[in-house]
Parts: structure tokens; C-alpha cells; sequence
């Protein structure tokens, strides 16, 4: 029986194992797991704009500093942000885009709205107060 117990033991066990990995992805019950923030796409970030109103972004400041971040924006769409921050372990208390004379405070846990309209295409960083230290990057096109 040495040949049954080295050979065929873990043969068995090997396709036990098989048959009860299939029967598990098979369930009708089953559903594909959530995808993590840095798997979601920044479009899921943003609402199409309708005609005539400003495209509307959600920013979450945490302890990652701005997310999502690179979005992608169109040159002379108007954009609302709605920034809120979650933590109090950073310096991002507030959002600063130079070029549009943006230095908005953000009050924890509140959502707070800023609008613009970028007018140049290229990379567009805004970020904290302390020199950007914390920031987030959008790309108009």
C-alpha cells in the first residue's frame, strides 16, 4: 500500500481541492469584490455636467493627501469641487490654486464647494498652504 498512500492520497486531496475552489467561484450568490480607491477610475470621482452647469468633482483630503488625484479636466469647462477633508494628521486644511486666486479653508468633515473654469491645457497642481506640500495634480486637455 506504499504506492496507494504516496501517490494516489495526494492526488485525491488535490482534486478535493479543485472541486471545492470551482464550486466557490460558480455560486450565483457570489459577486466580484469592491474595488479599492486607488483601483476606481477618477471618473467616478466626477458628474457629467449638464448643459449649462459646472462639471461636479468630489475631492476627499486624508491622510493621503487630495483624492482622487490626477483628474483630468477640459480647458473652459466650468468645475465645482466639492472638497471634504477627514483627517486632522496633516497640514491640507485648506485648498490653494495660485493661478485662479483660490485659498479656500476646509473645515473638517464639511463638505465645501470651489468653482473655476481652467483656461490653459497642461498640468495644473493646487495643494496646501505650506507650499504645496500636500497637493494633487489636474491634467486639462
Amino acid at each position: 500500500m506504499p504506492f496507494f498512500s504516496r501517490i494516489i492520497k495526494p492526488l485525491l486531496a488535490l482534486t478535493l481541492a479543485a472541486a471545492v475552489v470551482s464550486a466557490q467561484g460558480c455560486t450565483k450568490d457570489s459577486k466580484p469584490a469592491e474595488p479599492t480607491p486607488a483601483q476606481q477610475p477618477t471618473a467616478a470621482a466626477a458628474q457629467p455636467a449638464k448643459p449649462g452647469e459646472p462639471r461636479t468633482i468630489a475631492l476627499s483630503v486624508t491622510e493621503k493627501g487630495y483624492e482622487p488625484s490626477p483628474i483630468t479636466l477640459k480647458q473652459g469647462e466650468p468645475v465645482k469641487l466639492v472638497l471634504t477633508r477627514t483627517t486632522e494628521h496633516t497640514c491640507a486644511n485648506e485648498i490653494v490654486l495660485d493661478e485662479y486666486g483660490i485659498n479656500t479653508a476646509l473645515p473638517l468633515n464639511q463638505p465645501v464647494e470651489v468653482a473655476f473654469t481652467p483656461t490653459k491645457t497642461g498640468k495644473l497642481v493646487y495643494g496646501c498652504a505650506m507650499g504645496k506640500m500636500i497637493s494633487g495634480v489636474f491634467m486639462v486637455d
